[in-house]
C-alpha cells in the first residue's frame, strides 16, 4: 500500500517520468527508436521475453516496430533527457535539497512535531496545534506569526534563536563546544568544557550554513559533470557502435571479395572440365562414325554381291565380282577396334583435380585484439615422459621411459587411464604416434620402429639405418609414418610401415618433424645449439629457418589448419614463449607472441602436439600442460 501511495504521489506530481509498462517512475529509461516511445529497460526486457522468435519488437503504445540487433533490449539507446529528469525528482524528494528544507520540530509544546510557524512574539517555532491556539485563543491575539515557508525560503528573517539552557535555565545555548558537539550556554563551558574548544553560536551556525551552501554546489556541480558524463558515454556508444559496424562492413567485403575469387575459380574449372567432356564426346564420336561407316560399305559390297550371284555372270562382271568379293573378305578380317572407347574412358578417369597449395580461406584477423593461452590443468606424470601424440581434441597419449613403463591416455581434466591395447612391458619405448584407424607405430630403439594393430598384433616392423640416437616417430594428415633420427634426414614411409615413400635431405641434425596437408615438412631440431625450425617441401628445398637464442630450445607442432605452432623452451628462466606462425610458401610469417607462461620445465625433454585449433598440449619431463588458445 505504501509503494502504491508512492507511485500515486510520484504519477500527479511528475507525470512524464511514468513508465507506462510498469506505471512507476523510470528506471533505465530506454527508447524504441522507430517511434521514441520511452520505458524501464527491464519492462523492455520482460515484454521482449514473450517474443523471442522475432528479429522486433513491437511498440506496446503504438505498434510501431523497431529492428533489434543480437543484443537486443541491450542495444537500444537510453533516454539521456528522461534519466536526467528522474534524478532531479529524486535529488529534490531525498537528496541535499530536502536536507536544507527539514523543518524544525515545535519548540512551543511537548508534542515536539514538525514547526509549520514561527511566532516572533514567544520566539518559538510552532506546530499546527499551537498555530490553531495562537489564532483562536486571546492570549496571543497580538502575537506576530510568521510561516515556515517563508522562512525556508528567504522570504522572512527570523534572527538568531537561541534554547534555553536545561541546567542553567535563565541562560541561552549560544555556544557550540566542538569537542562534545553539543550547544552549551557560557556556565556550562565554565563547569564542564574548560578545555574544550568553543564556538560562538551565531559563527557556527554562518560556518555551518557556509559549509552546507558549499556542498550544494559541490553537489549541483557534480551531478552536472556526471550528467555530462553519461551523455558522453551515450555519444562514447554511438562511436563504438559504428566502429563495430565497420569492422563488420569490413569483415563482410572481404568475404564478398574471397566468394567472388572462389566462383569465378568455380565456373573457369568447371569450363575445363566440360572442355574436357566435349573433347571425350568428340573422340567417342569419331569411333562411332568410323564404325558406322564400316558397317555401310560392307553392307553396300554384300548386296552387289548377293545381286550378281542370282544371273549369268559376264567376264567382265565376274572379274568385278571376284575383286568385290575380295575387298569384302578383307574388310571382314579387319580387326574391331574394342579397345579405343576404352582407353578414352581411362583417359578421363585418370584425370584428377589438385587443389592449390594455398586451401585456407582465412578473411583476417581484427587488429587489436589480445589473443590469449593460458593453462587450464597441469597434471603430475608418473614418470619421465618419452613420447607424445594426439588421441582426441581433449585427450593426449603418453609413453614413458625406463624407470615407469608403459603407455598412458591423459585428458585435459587429469583423467588417466593405461593403455593396455601394446604389450611394452618387455621392451624399451622411445616415442609412440597413434593413426588415424587405431593402429599405434612405437619406436623402441636407434634403428627400429613397430607398427600394432588396434587389437594389438604386430603388422609391420620399419627398420632405419642406425645413427646411434633413438627415433622419433610422427604421423602426417593422410597417415604417411614419419621418422627422424637426429640425423640430417626425414624419412616418410605408407601408413602401413612397409615401404620407404621419401628421404627428404635437412641442412640441420632433425629431432622431430610435423607435415601439413600439402606435403610440407616442418623440422625441429629441439636442443641442438643453436636450436632451429625449418620447413621444407619433398624434395629437399628448404625455407629461412627459425633460430633460438643460446639456452633456449624450439619445438614446433602444425595443427589441423597448417598454422604452426612454436615453443621457446628457456630452461634457464623456467618458461616458455608460445608463438602462431603462418605458413609463407617455405617461410615462417609470425602471426601471434602469447604472454610468457612460467612452467616446471626440469629436463628440455619436451614435446608440443596440436589437439585441435584452440587445445595444445606440452609436456616437459614429468609435467603435462594442457593450453587453451584464444585468437
Amino acid at each position: 500500500m505504501a509503494e502504491k501511495c508512492e507511485s500515486e504521489k510520484a504519477s500527479s506530481s511528475s507525470p512524464n517520468l511514468i513508465c507506462p509498462l510498469c506505471l512507476d517512475i523510470f528506471v533505465e529509461a530506454t527508447i524504441l527508436t522507430s517511434c521514441g516511445h520511452t520505458f524501464c529497460r527491464q519492462c523492455l526486457k520482460k515484454y521482449d521475453l514473450t517474443h523471442q522468435d522475432l528479429d522486433h519488437m513491437v511498440c506496446p503504445l503504438c505498434r510501431e516496430i523497431t529492428k533489434l540487433s543480437v543484443n537486443r533490449v541491450d542495444d537500444l539507446r537510453l533516454n539521456v533527457s528522461i534519466n536526467g529528469c528522474v534524478d532531479d525528482y529524486h535529488a529534490k524528494r531525498g537528496g541535499m535539497n530536502a536536507v536544507l528544507e527539514m523543518r524544525p520540530k515545535c519548540s512551543g509544546c511537548k508534542l515536539q512535531g514538525d514547526a509549520v510557524s514561527f511566532c516572533r512574539t514567544c520566539n518559538n517555532y510552532i506546530c499546527d496545534k499551537c498555530l490553531q491556539c495562537h489564532q483562536y485563543l486571546s492570549v496571543f491575539e497580538d502575537h506576530e506569526i510568521v510561516s515556515m515557508d517563508d522562512v525556508i525560503e528567504g522570504k522572512v528573517s527570523i534572527g538568531h534563536l537561541f534554547e534555553k539552557c536545561s541546567i542553567h535555565k535563565p541562560e541561552n545555548k549560544d555556544m557550540f563546544c566542538e569537542d562534545c558537539k553539543v550547544h552549551v550556554c557560557h556556565k556550562c563551558v565554565l563547569v564542564g568544557h574548560k578545555a574544550h574548544e568553543i564556538k560562538n553560536q551565531v559563527d557556527f551556525e554562518q560556518e555551518l550554513r557556509q559549509k552546507v551552501t558549499d556542498l550544494a554546489q559541490r553537489c549541483a556541480d557534480k551531478k552536472a559533470e556526471l550528467e555530462k558524463n553519461i551523455l558522453n558515454i551515450e555519444i562514447q556508444r554511438h562511436e563504438v557502435h559504428t566502429a563495430v559496424q565497420t569492422l563488420l562492413e569490413d569483415v563482410r567485403q572481404a568475404y564478398t571479395i574471397k566468394a567472388k575469387e572462389l566462383e569465378e575459380n568455380l565456373r573457369n574449372v568447371t569450363e575445363q572440365i566440360h572442355a574436357l567432356e566435349r573433347s571425350f564426346e568428340d573422340d567417342l564420336n569419331v569411333l562411332k562414325s568410323k564404325d558406322r561407316q564400316r558397317i555401310k560399305s560392307i553392307c553396300s559390297s554384300i548386296t552387289l554381291v548377293d545381286n550378281g550371284r542370282l544371273g549369268h555372270l559376264k567376264t567382265d562382271t565376274l572379274s568385278a565380282n571376284i575383286l568385290l568379293c575380295e575387298e569384302l573378305d578383307s574388310m571382314l578380317k579387319e580387326a574391331t577396334d574394342h579397345t579405343s572407347a576404352s582407353a578414352i574412358t581411362k583417359k578421363a578417369q585418370e584425370k584428377r583435380f589438385k587443389p592449390a597449395d594455398d586451401t585456407r580461406l582465412d578473411l583476417g584477423s581484427i587488429s587489436g585484439s589480445d589473443p590469449k593461452m593460458e593453462v587450464i590443468h597441469c597434471v603430475d606424470l608418473r614418470g619421465v615422459m618419452f613420447g607424445m601424440t594426439r588421441h582426441s581434441n581433449s585427450t593426449v597419449v603418453i609413453v614413458y621411459g625406463s624407470n615407469a613403463r608403459g603407455i598412458d591416455t591423459i585428458d585435459s581434466n587429469g583423467g588417466k587411464q593405461l593403455y593396455k591395447n601394446i604389450p611394452i612391458s618387455d621392451m624399451e619405448c622411445y616415442d609412440l604416434v597413434l593413426q588415424r584407424d587405431g593402429a599405434l607405430c612405437v619406436s623402441t630403439g636407434t634403428t627400429d620402429a613397430y607398427v600394432y594393430s588396434p587389437l594389438g598384433s604386430r603388422k609391420a616392423t620399419i627398420h632405419v639405418r642406425d645413427n646411434g640416437n633413438f627415433l622419433r616417430v610422427n604421423r602426417s594428415p593422410s597417415d604417411e609414418i614419419i621418422i627422424t633420427n637426429y640425423g640430417k634426414q626425414v624419412f616418410i614411409y605408407d601408413p602401413t610401415g612397409s615401404t620407404l615413400k621419401h628421404t627428404v635431405e635437412t641442412k640441420h641434425d632433425t629431432c622431430q618433424a610435423s607435415t601439413t596437408r600439402t606435403g610440407l615438412i616442418v623440422t625441429s631440431s629441439c636442443w641442438d645449439v643453436p636450436s632451429v625450425v625449418t620447413v621444407y617441401d619433398r624434395d629437399g628445398n628448404a625455407g629461412e629457418s627459425l633460430q633460438a637464442p643460446r639456452d633456449v630450445f624450439l619445438y614446433a607442432a602444425v595443427d589441423e589448419q597448417d598454422r604452426v605452432y612454436v615453443a621457446s623452451v628457456d630452461m634457464k628462466n623456467n618458461n616458455v614463449v608460445f608463438r602462431l606462425y603462418d605458413l609463407d610458401g617455405l617461410n615462417l610469417k609470425e602471426r601471434v607472441e602469447f604472454k610468457v607462461l612460467h612452467m616446471t620445465l626440469g629436463l628440455n625433454l619436451c614435446n608440443l602436439v596440436s589437439l585441435s585449433p584452440d587445445m595444445l598440449a606440452f609436456a616437459c619431463y614429468k609435467k603435462l600442460y594442457f593450453i587453451k588458445v584464444s585468437l
